[in-house]
C-alpha cells in the first residue's frame, strides 16, 4: 500500500483513497460550471508524485522533503495540454507565472516545471491509478477577452482542487472530528424571509408605503433570469432588506447555493449582518472582513472560522477588498473560496465605490461570474455609476425598480448648495451659528485646526484616523447621545465619517470632493427624514490655499464643478449619470485598468503564459503605504503592546491591537521616530513610547509634544 498521509496518532491513509476522494470532491465542486471532467482528472493526478519511494519515506518516516507536485502537472500536460498544469504545479505553493518556453527546469514558472527533470521516479502510480483524457469542456469564453476568461477558469479550477485536497486531508487527519457546513439550506432561509416579510404587508405612512413598493419590485424581479441587475434606490428607501429579499428569493427560484453581500466598508457590514441575522438566524450569516474574529483555539475551531476558509455558509457578508482580491489571488489560502462563489446571487452594495484604478478588471470579473459560473449580480446604490460601457456585449443590465427618478424625488432629504471659497475663519463663524452641525474636510491638518477654533464651546468633537478605532467609537457614542438629546453638537471630521457611520445632523458642510463623496456626506444630514429637504442643508465649500485638496479628490472635485453648471440639483440622477460618464471618459482606459490586468491575461493566451503571481501581488484595492503605531493607553492596550514586544505575532493578536492603533504615512512615521516618540517593533509596526503625544481630543499629535492622554476601554 502506498501512503497518502500519516496522522499524528499513526494512522495511514492509502494514497489511492486520497486521490479518489479528492477526485470526487473536485468534480462535484466544478459540476456547477460545466467542468466536472477536467476537475476529476485534476483531483486524481494531483498527488501522483507521492508514489515515489523518496516521498513515501517522507510521509512514513519523516524523511527529507521531496517535490511531489511536478509529476502530476507533467502527466496532465500529456493528456490535456499544459493549460491546466498550472493547477497541479501550484496546489501547495500557489499559482505561479507561466514564464517562457525558453525557461529551464530551474525556473519556478509553469514552463520551467514542465522541463524539470530531477524529480523522484513516480511511475508506480500506474499500478493503482489510470489517467484518462478528459471530456471536452462546457465552457464558452467572452469573444473579446479569451485570455482573461481562460485564466479566470484556471483560477476557479485551482480553487476546486485546493479545497477538495484540503477537505479530504483535514477529514482524515482529524479522524473525521472536524464538522463543516452545518447550515440551514436556502429553502429554509427563504421560509424565514417570508415570515419576516409578513410584518411589511400593511405599512403605515407614505414613507413605509413607498419602501414597501420597492420591496415588492425586488420580490417580483427575483423571478427573472440569471444575469446582471441594478437596484437604484436613494438613501432611506430600505434597499438593504429589499436587495436581500431579491437575492434570497432569486436563490431559491434558481437553486443557487448562497447569497454573497459585498460592501465597501466594515462599518456597513456589521450593520447589515445584524439585519440579515435577524431574518435568517445568526448561525447562517458569515461575516468575513478584517474586524471580525472567530474562535480558532487549538482543537476547537469555530464553525464560522472554518467557513472563512472556503465560504461554505449560505449567507456571506464581506468587503470589496476581500472579494475582488481573492478573485485575482494566487495563494491557496485566498483561492479556496472561489469555487463557492459560483452559483450565487451577489449583491454589490454601494457599487459606485468600486475602485477606479481596478474598475475594468472588477467589472470583467463580475461578468465572468455571470456568463460562465451561474451567478446573478446586483449593483445596488443610490448613485448608480455608468458601468454599462464596460460590460461585454453578452451582458445586459436590468433595472429592478420601474422609476428611479420618481424615487429620488420622493426620498430627497437634503438641499445641496455650493458656497465657493471659504477660509477657516469664515467656516468657523458659520459652524458657530449652528447648534448641531457636521463639517467634513479633506485633511487631518484642517480637521485639527478647525476643532481647536471650536473648543471654546461645549459639545465640540473631532474625528480622524489619527485616533484609534476604539477612541473613535467612544467619541461617536457621545456624539449620538448629544444629537438624540437635542444638545449642541459640533463635529469636525475627515472623510471617515462618510463610511456608513449612522449619525443625523440638520446641517453638513463638505470640503471640495467628488460627487460620490458629497452624496455620502449628504447621507449624514436629515438621515431620519424628520425635517423638510429645504431645511436640511449640505454646503459644499472649497478650502483656502493653505490646504491642498488630496490628489484623489482633485480631479473628481473639478468634474463636479463642471457638472454642477448644467444641473440645479447635483444629486439628481441625471447629474450623477453625467458625472460618472465624464469621470470615466477623462480617466481613460489606462487609468481604469491601471495595472493592465485584462491586457496581460489576454496577451498571455498566445503562449499559454499567464502572470498569475505577478497580478496577485499587484492587485491591491487599498495601497498599503502606511505603518501602524500601537497606542498603549489603558490596561488592555498595554498588555497587547507587551505581547508584541515579546515577539508574539498571531492574526488574533494583530487584529486586537488594531483597535488600539493609528496608521500613519511614512513621512509621519519617520518624523515620530526621529523625535524618539515611537519604539520600532518591525518594519510595519511600532509602539508609542510617549503617552503625552496622544491627545484625548484629536489623537496622535504631529510636530509637538505633550497633550492630554486618555485611555479608553470599550
Amino acid at each position: 500500500m502506498y501512503a497518502g498521509h500519516k496522522s499524528e496518532d499513526g494512522r495511514v491513509q492509502p494514497l489511492k483513497e486520497h486521490l479518489e476522494k479528492t477526485q470526487w470532491l473536485c468534480g462535484e465542486f466544478a459540476r456547477g460550471f460545466g467542468c466536472e471532467s477536467i476537475a476529476r482528472l485534476l483531483g486524481l493526478c494531483h498527488d501522483i508524485g507521492k508514489y515515489s519511494p523518496e516521498v513515501q519515506n517522507r510521509i512514513l518516516n519523516d524523511g527529507p522533503k521531496r517535490d511531489h507536485s511536478t509529476a502530476g502537472g507533467k502527466e496532465l500536460a500529456k493528456l490535456a495540454g499544459c493549460l491546466f498544469s498550472y493547477v497541479i504545479f501550484g496546489h501547495h505553493g500557489g499559482l505561479n507565472n507561466g514564464g517562457s518556453r525558453h525557461d529551464t527546469g530551474a525556473e519556478a514558472t509553469m514552463y520551467g516545471r514542465l522541463k524539470k527533470e530531477n524529480i523522484p521516479d513516480y511511475s508506480a502510480f500506474r499500478t493503482e491509478i489510470k489517467l484518462l483524457k478528459p471530456e471536452n469542456l462546457d465552457f464558452v469564453p467572452f469573444d473579446d477577452s479569451l485570455g482573461f476568461s481562460v485564466a479566470f477558469l484556471i483560477r476557479m479550477l485551482f480553487s476546486c482542487l485546493v479545497d477538495s485536497d484540503f477537505l479530504d486531508t483535514e477529514s482524515f487527519m482529524s479522524n473525521r472530528t472536524v464538522k463543516r457546513g452545518e447550515y440551514d439550506d436556502i429553502e429554509s432561509l427563504h421560509n424565514r424571509l417570508e415570515q419576516f416579510l409578513e410584518t411589511f404587508k400593511f405599512p403605515s405612512g407614505n414613507l413605509n408605503r413607498k419602501r414597501n413598493e420597492i420591496l415588492k419590485s425586488c420580490c417580483k424581479a427575483a423571478a427573472g433570469d440569471l444575469g446582471l441587475y441594478s437596484l437604484t434606490v436613494p438613501t432611506g428607501g430600505g434597499k438593504t432588506i429589499s436587495s436581500f429579499a431579491f437575492a434570497l428569493k432569486h436563490a431559491k427560484i434558481h437553486n443557487l447555493k448562497r447569497v454573497i453581500y459585498v460592501i465597501p466598508y466594515t462599518s456597513i457590514i456589521e450593520q447589515n449582518a445584524k439585519v440579515f441575522s435577524k431574518i435568517v438566524g445568526k448561525k447562517n450569516v458569515l461575516e468575513h472582513h478584517s474586524n471580525i474574529e472567530y474562535d480558532n483555539e487549538e482543537g476547537k475551531k469555530d464553525q464560522k472560522y472554518l467557513s472563512t476558509e472556503n465560504w461554505d455558509a449560505p449567507i456571506i457578508v464581506t468587503t470589496n477588498v476581500q472579494f475582488f482580491e481573492s478573485l485575482f489571488a494566487s495563494k491557496t489560502s485566498r483561492c479556496r473560496k472561489l469555487h463557492n462563489i459560483a452559483n450565487s446571487c451577489i449583491i454589490f452594495d454601494e457599487a459606485q465605490m468600486l475602485p477606479v484604478s481596478y474598475l475594468k478588471p472588477c467589472i470583467r470579473a463580475i461578468s465572468e461570474l455571470i456568463h460562465s459560473y451561474g451567478c446573478t449580480a446586483v449593483l445596488c446604490t443610490a448613485t448608480q455609476p455608468s458601468l454599462d460601457q464596460f460590460l461585454p456585449d453578452e451582458i445586459k443590465r436590468n433595472e429592478i425598480v420601474d422609476a428611479p427618478e420618481e424615487l429620488y424625488t420622493f426620498f430627497r432629504r437634503v438641499t445641496i448648495e455650493n458656497l465657493g471659497l471659504l477660509n477657516d475663519e469664515s467656516l468657523f463663524e458659520r459652524l458657530q451659528e449652528c447648534e448641531q452641525v457636521l463639517c467634513i474636510v479633506n485633511t487631518r491638518k484642517q480637521a485639527q485646526n478647525l476643532f481647536r477654533m471650536l473648543t471654546r464651546e461645549e459639545g465640540c468633537y473631532h474625528l480622524s484616523t489619527l485616533m484609534t478605532p476604539i477612541h473613535r467609537k467612544w467619541i461617536l457614542r457621545k456624539i449620538r447621545g448629544r444629537l438624540k438629546q437635542g444638545k449642541s453638537c459640533r463635529v469636525v471630521s475627515t472623510s471617515l465619517i462618510e463610511a456608513g457611520v449612522d449619525v443625523d445632523f440638520p446641517v453638513v458642510y463638505r470640503g471640495a470632493a467628488g460627487l460620490d463623496s458629497v452624496i455620502q456626506a449628504a447621507g449624514r444630514c436629515n438621515r431620519e427624514g424628520k425635517r423638510a429637504a429645504n431645511e436640511s442643508k449640505v454646503y459644499v465649500f472649497e478650502p483656502d490655499g493653505k490646504y491642498t485638496i488630496p490628489i484623489s479628490q482633485q480631479r473628481p472635485a473639478k468634474i463636479l464643478q463642471s457638472v454642477s453648471r448644467n444641473h440645479d440639483d447635483i444629486a439628481s440622477l441625471s447629474a450623477i449619470k453625467e458625472y460618472f460618464e465624464m469621470w470615466y471618459r477623462i480617466e481613460g482606459n489606462e487609468v481604469l485598468d491601471e495595472k493592465k490586468i485584462i491586457k496581460r491575461f489576454n496577451d498571455g493566451m498566445q503562449t499559454v503564459s499567464f502572470p498569475f503571481k505577478d497580478v496577485a501581488e499587484e492587485f491591491n484595492l487599498i495601497n498599503n503605504i502606511t505603518r501602524s503605531i500601537v497606542i498603549p493607553l489603558g490596561e488592555k492596550a498595554r498588555r497587547l503592546a507587551d505581547e508584541l514586544r515579546g515577539g508574539k505575532r498571531t492574526r488574533s493578536l494583530l487584529r486586537k491591537a488594531g483597535q488600539y492603533s493609528v496608521n500613519v504615512y511614512m513621512n509621519h512615521w519617520k518624523e515620530l521616530y526621529e523625535m524618539g516618540i515611537i519604539e520600532i517593533i518591525d518594519d510595519e509596526l511600532a509602539i508609542l513610547s510617549e503617552e503625552g503625544s496622544y491627545d484625548k481630543d484629536v489623537g496622535l499629535l504631529r510636530n509637538s509634544r505633550g497633550g492630554k492622554a486618555l485611555f479608553v476601554e470599550v
